[in-house]
């Protein structure tokens, strides 16, 4: 579960090590026997991780020896960000390379004074390491050969399947005829008839409800069909928000009393005869189903609610009627189904018996569950020799139990399989919500922004790289309903199981927090976090590298306490959101947040400035000011933002223009917005239209604006993988 990203984090010390960092910062002379010596005992522990991971399933003491060294590492590879960083800072100052030197010693990290700071916490690393070696020899961890992977962008173009996930629904057709009928035909006596769904997780209900629910027979049957996804927290409020969302295409404001929202609903549905799903219900209490169910009495005769459901307690708490009961696929659909996935690029192995042998018995352990079906064949598909595939049954699919219901383990066995920088990437899902829409391009972002993404060819872009990431993950059924939106932005869901297993695998490493947890669930180790920004204060961890925001509710008043808070507990802050959160300023002490790769402000309409500080912070990746209708002005000396490749300032209405230096920025990839300064008044603080020229490899949109009767350069922009077009609007 560690071993993977260990196994990773371990690769990019060793790299790291072996760098000119420090001899650009001329603090090599003060440690380097220190460097040399960290770097052979992280070799020699990176060499145990393949025992670990075999030991670590019946052991806990190994499995607490892997969860130590991943923070060791973790904090190792802070510390050398930070140098990366120092040393990116002093290459950026202005001047001659005397007056830099000078400028550097009576900076506030002068290189005696920063190299001495750097030699402590490199030889506190060093004792720790030391340490967890040692641990590692007391637990009779032994050095074994790590398989090579192949290159990943040499496997991905080998690999020819679909981008499309795909979503065929296989051997439902009698539950559908028997879901339909009930639909259509059965005569009940109440106005209201109530269809249960149970299943275990992963056998295709929420599909089936799909199917039926867009089958041309119902769309004409019913007057209103209303979609609703509830999960596991039953709230009577949000659900009837999400049915008057699901009607009228836009969510009922958000300070509406009960009172209120009972009433729209009615008018929306009382006396129309309506079909609404109510997919993946947990709830067990009588009452509050009572009590959503009195507010949907009002539907005409032959309404329908379907429910799906693993739990048939839920069935029975819903609805009198016998549950629709889903079993597993016959063997027959479930064995085409695994053929289909498993040789879609090698047919030719269907007429070699070893394989079709070895495929089914692997397949007897999938107990006919679609999900398990489609991830495991993934997962050989990817395996080319007879060799690969007996391991796969021999060796882990044996360690698995026979026990029915033991799915998540079973689907654990295709994470265990991915490719070490790919179990980062999954495992980071772990901050959405379930049943979120996920945004394809924001999720590279942060895959970037954390370092999970590995350039092996300059010629390919991280974002390239990382979409091919994503894609490998989708061939390999971790994420499903792919979708590319009217604006050309691609999207995904994660699985219930999925989310589960993500769950699993990321640990105490990452967490959601609302107003449903316990702070004592919560690591303060912990790494990654999606929290609703209410509760900010009560979360004591100080190694946070994603700070998310949980949910749309509004904090007011708060914006001095949260910066504080950031700025304070902070530090290894790569990702923070702060969408949404009505904040008016940006303190200057933002600079201190120097390992800051992604910043999203998008939405604060009362922030103006940005302050002149946040220029400091070299990593930059990504900065969104998307809706921030206040903002004036961008900060002077931007163009010391050279690692920025996103600046999104869309619907930034109130800009009068944009800084002189902008141009320079040349690894920009979006700038949504150019700003001219319309009546000179802002002098030489202005960038001019000529600037453009240099912004060779924007994608996307750009908007020009102020242009009055002067006309426009036309820059020429490269389409984008995640773009279908790359207009210039004036």
């Amino acid at each position: 579960m560690a071993e993977g990203i260990a196994y990773d984090i371990a690769g990019k010390l060793i790299s790291e090590l072996s760098s000119h960092v420090m001899e650009q910062l001329g603090l090599w002379w003060n440690f380097k026997d220190d460097l040399d010596d960290l770097k052979s005992i992280i070799s020699a522990i990176k060499a145990m991780l393949l025992d670990a991971e075999k030991q670590s399933v019946t052991s806990e003491l190994v499995k607490d020896w892997l969860a130590k060294l991943k923070d060791a590492m973790y904090d190792a590879e802070d510390l050398l960000d930070d140098v990366r960083t120092e040393a990116l800072r002093k290459d950026l100052m202005s001047g001659n390379k005397f007056s830099k030197e000078v400028r550097v010693c009576f900076s506030r990290s002068n290189p005696f004074t920063y190299g001495l700071k750097m030699g402590r916490k490199i030889k506190a690393i060093k004792a720790r390491f030391n340490s967890i070696q040692s641990q590692a020899n007391m637990l009779n961890l032994v050095q074994r050969d790590h398989p090579v992977e192949t290159s990943f962008m040499a496997k991905r173009r080998r690999q020819t399947h679909s981008f499309v996930s795909k979503c065929e629904i296989i051997g439902r057709d009698d539950d559908k005829a028997a879901l339909l009928r009930l639909l259509l035909e059965f005569q009940s006596e109440e106005n209201i008839y109530v269809i249960p769904m149970v299943g275990i997780g992963g056998l295709g209900k929420t599909a089936l409800a799909q199917l039926v629910y867009n089958d041309e027979i119902v769309k004409n049957h019913f007057e209103l069909r209303m979609w609703v996804c509830v999960s596991e927290v039953f709230d009577v409020r949000t659900i009837v928000e999400n049915i008057i969302k699901s009607v009228t295409h836009q969510a009922p404001a958000q300070n509406l009393e009960m009172d209120q929202l009972q009433k729209q609903l009615r008018d929306k549905i009382d006396g129309k005869k309506y079909l609404l799903v109510l997919d993946d219900i947990w709830n067990e209490e009588r009452e509050l189903w009572i009590s959503l169910k009195k507010l949907l009495m009002g539907g005409a005769k032959g309404s329908r609610i379907i429910v799906t459901t693993r739990s048939t307690r839920v069935a029975k708490v819903t609805s009198k009627c016998q549950p629709h009961v889903l079993r597993g696929l016959s063997d027959d659909d479930a064995w085409f189904l695994f053929k289909e996935i498993a040789f879609e690029q090698r047919s030719a192995d269907l007429t070699n018996s070893v394989f079709v042998e070895i495929g089914k018995q692997i397949l007897e352990r999938c107990h006919g569950v679609p999900l398990v079906i489609r991830t495991i064949a993934s997962t050989l598909s990817f395996k080319e020799t007879e060799t690969e595939w007996l391991s796969f049954k021999d060796n882990e699919l044996a360690r698995i139990s026979q026990r029915d219901g033991e799915i998540l383990p079973t689907l654990r066995l295709s994470y265990d399989h991915l490719p070490s920088h790919l179990k980062h990437c999954f495992a980071y899902c772990r901050l959405y919500p379930k049943d979120h829409r996920i945004y394809v391009q924001t999720l590279v972002q942060f895959w970037i922004a954390q370092g999970f993404v590995k350039q092996s060819n300059p010629s390919e872009s991280l974002e390239e790289i990382g979409f091919e990431y994503f894609k490998c993950l989708v061939e390999r059924s971790f994420f499903q309903e792919v979708e590319e939106d009217v604006r050309w932005s691609v999207t995904c869901k994660m699985h219930d199981l999925m989310h589960d297993l993500a769950e699993y695998v990321a640990g105490t490493e990452s967490c959601i927090q609302d107003s449903n947890s316990s702070t004592s669930e919560i690591d303060e180790k912990c790494r990654h976090i999606s929290i609703d920004f209410s509760l900010i204060h009560l979360f004591k961890g100080k190694k946070l590298r994603s700070l998310l925001r949980y949910g749309v509710s509004r904090v007011k008043n708060r914006s001095d306490a949260i910066w504080d808070w950031i700025i304070s507990n902070g530090r290894c802050l790569r990702v923070l959101e702060f969408y949404a959160l009505e904040l008016d300023t940006v303190p200057s002490s933002i600079h201190k947040l120097k390992h800051l790769r992604y910043l999203d402000l998008s939405f604060n309409a009362n922030l103006k400035i940005l302050p002149k500080s946040i220029c400091k912070i070299q990593n930059f990746q990504v900065l969104r000011l998307q809706c921030c209708f206040g903002l004036k002005e961008l900060p002077e000396k931007i163009e010391k933002l050279v690692n920025l490749t996103h600046l999104e300032c869309e619907f930034c209405c109130a800009l009068t223009h944009m800084p002189r230096g902008i141009g320079k920025l040349t690894s920009l990839l979006t700038l949504s917005m150019f700003v001219v300064d319309k009546d000179g008044s802002h002098g030489t603080a202005a960038a001019d239209l000529s600037e453009l020229s240099q912004l060779n490899n924007l994608r996307g949109k750009l908007r020009i604006t102020n242009l009055g009767f002067n006309g426009a350069e036309i820059v020429k922009m490269k389409r984008s993988h995640l773009k279908t077009s790359s207009p210039i609007l004036i």
